[in-house]
């Protein structure tokens, strides 16, 4: 049986890596990336992004930066940037697409 909610984080935790990716190298604010969350999960929450984002960051694939306003800026670390980029494997938790391509 599949488990939805865990899929949800794991594909949840590959979108917000590909959205950091293309706020390279300035990152991008909370409010940015829960509009992107929003797009595909609309029912996505400020809790629910955040709890991914420290997920991440526990991971050392990306840097919060929590302001003073109650806001989070969040950038790739190196590690994240070759997650995306495919240069290292992806362990279990992102749900990163198979690469089919050379």
């Amino acid at each position: 049986m599949i488990d939805l909610a865990k899929a949800r984080r794991e594909s949840m935790r590959w979108q917000l890596l590909n959205a950091l990716n293309k706020a390279r190298p300035i990152g991008a604010l909370d409010t940015l990336l829960l509009s992107v969350m929003q797009a595909i999960f609309p029912d996505c929450t400020v809790k629910e992004l955040h709890s991914e984002l420290e997920y991440l960051q526990d991971r050392k694939l990306v840097d919060v930066s929590k302001q003073p306003d109650g806001h989070w800026n969040s950038k790739l670390t190196h590690y994240g940037v070759d997650i995306v980029e495919y240069t290292i494997d992806c362990q279990a938790g992102i749900a990163r697409p198979e690469k089919y391509w050379n």
